[in-house]
């Protein structure tokens, strides 16, 4: 198996993870609140990735970095709260699985915004599995709620589904910029090149959206430490889950890694069920098991 394919698989699984622990933050912290979690406790991990990479490589120096790298992770770690935020208040509106089912929209939005901005080019068989897997997620989140074409495009009107949609083009634009940092770095290991990223990425998103934490929520700034216990679990989730992430956008097409991530609505099925208590309809089962179509649609194509 192709080391992305495997890094991917492990990305969607700590992800679905991550995110269902912070669903269960909502409780106690706003959606900035529950936002800021992920990178704050996120960067030590991060940190210790990277350390551990760089022992059993045998690397001891990091790769050179300019302005550009710096513009890119800001403005992809930028791109990824605005997806995170808009995801946890999906949530709200129709509950974990629906709310992520929208935001996997990302992944021909990512295809599109790589065809155009980093001339990855795909498949026509790579094309219809993504096509036929976000097909999977939409009739996963409209199933026996609304009929026909027209109802589909009433749906789509709904703040939840605006704000999946949402979430879907900040995580897709995330993609493509951590993907370009990448590659500005001077380093021939793509690996440790993720992993540097990640941790850059992550202390930036640790400074931008703490300081708007602390700017507009301060008593949810002080939450966010007075709820380490709940917290540090999920910053280091969201440690594994990026560097896995970084990992594949370093060693194949955008596209195909947030194809293949799909699989990660079969891990958010089972969590909102064994986690969150949520019980999954058959139409829900019905959506997945389209998505795995065309994630073997996917795989077969590249």
């Amino acid at each position: 198996m192709p080391l992305w394919i495997a890094v991917t698989f492990a990305a969607a699984l700590f992800q679905t993870w991550r995110t269902a622990m912070q669903q269960k933050l909502r409780g106690q912290l706003s959606v900035n609140g529950a936002g800021v979690v992920r990178y704050l406790y996120g960067v030590p991990f991060g940190l210790l990735l990277l350390l551990a990479y760089a022992a059993a490589t045998g690397q001891n120096s990091l790769p050179g970095a300019g302005l550009l790298f710096l513009a890119f992770c800001v403005a992809g770690g930028l791109a990824q709260i605005l997806g995170t935020n808009l995801l946890i208040m999906a949530f709200g509106a129709r509950g974990f699985a629906v709310g992520t089912a929208y935001a996997k929209t990302e992944a021909v939005q990512g295809a599109i915004l790589a065809l155009i901005l980093l001339d990855e080019h795909l498949t026509p068989l790579a094309w219809a599995g993504i096509a036929v897997s976000v097909g999977g997620v939409l009739y996963l989140s409209l199933a026996g709620r609304q009929e026909g074409l027209a109802g589909l495009l009433r749906a789509t009107t709904q703040p939840a589904a605006l704000y999946g949609l949402g979430a879907g083009l900040g995580f897709a634009l995330s993609a493509i910029l951590i993907k370009s940092a990448n590659l500005s770095l001077d380093h021939p290991d793509p690996v440790f090149r993720a992993l540097v990223s990640l941790v850059a990425i992550n202390t930036l998103q640790t400074l931008m959206q703490g300081s708007w934490l602390l700017w507009k929520e301060p008593d949810q700034f002080r939450a966010v430490f007075a709820t380490w216990r709940d917290s540090l679990p999920v910053g280091a989730l969201s440690a594994c889950g990026s560097a896995c992430w970084f990992t594949g956008f370093a060693l194949a097409p955008v596209a195909l890694v947030r194809a293949l991530g799909q699989t990660e609505i079969l891990f958010t099925l089972l969590f909102s069920h064994f986690y969150l208590k949520e019980r999954p309809k058959r139409s829900e089962i019905a959506g997945a098991l389209i998505v795995v179509l065309g994630v073997v649609l996917v795989l077969v194509g590249r």
